[in-house]
């Protein structure tokens, strides 16, 4: 298996989308996916600076992983962070450490760019996932809890409008 690990251009669109489109039924939020090709095209590729940047992974021509991050603003150390949103391997290319290439690939990004750190959620049932992270070394952060607000207040999954991860 011959994968190369790049950025993401506006070629990659379409399928960095079908890859999203497989992520959000894995994750079990299809029904409420909104993006489109198009939205992936303009606000990650045309919009400058864009809403995210793209690693991705590519066989023969073919998307096979994704990386979606986007930067946080700096911190209390004056340094910003990364926010990885989306990691995701097409089923037939799992097992072959192309999730560890991407984020390998990520990490250098944020040594390049003198980011303080790399930051990201993982669902709790996603076991394969937490292994697969603290393989690589990284740590649940028990210091904070993560909470949401939904903004139109139409969230099925609450206690009031805030939920509790």
């Amino acid at each position: 298996m011959n994968i190369t690990i790049r950025k993401g251009v506006e070629k990659d669109s379409e399928e960095v989308w079908q890859l999203m489109k497989e992520l959000a039924i894995f994750e079990k939020y299809i029904n409420s996916f909104a993006i489109t090709p198009e939205i992936v095209r303009n606000s990650g590729f045309q919009k400058n600076p864009p809403d995210f940047y793209c690693i991705v992974a590519e066989e023969n021509n073919k998307i096979v992983g994704m990386l979606v991050y986007y930067f946080l603003p700096f911190t209390a150390q004056n340094r910003r962070s990364i926010y990885m949103k989306e990691l995701y391997v097409a089923e037939n290319y799992r097992g072959y450490k192309i999730g560890e290439q991407l984020m390998n690939a990520l990490r250098n990004e944020a040594i390049q760019l003198n980011c303080k750190q790399i930051k990201w959620t993982v669902a709790p049932w996603n076991e394969a996932g937490i292994k697969f992270y603290e393989r690589l070394g990284a740590q649940e952060n028990k210091d904070w809890l993560n909470y949401e607000l939904n903004a139109n207040g139409n969230d099925t999954n609450r206690a009031g409008n805030i939920k509790r991860n």
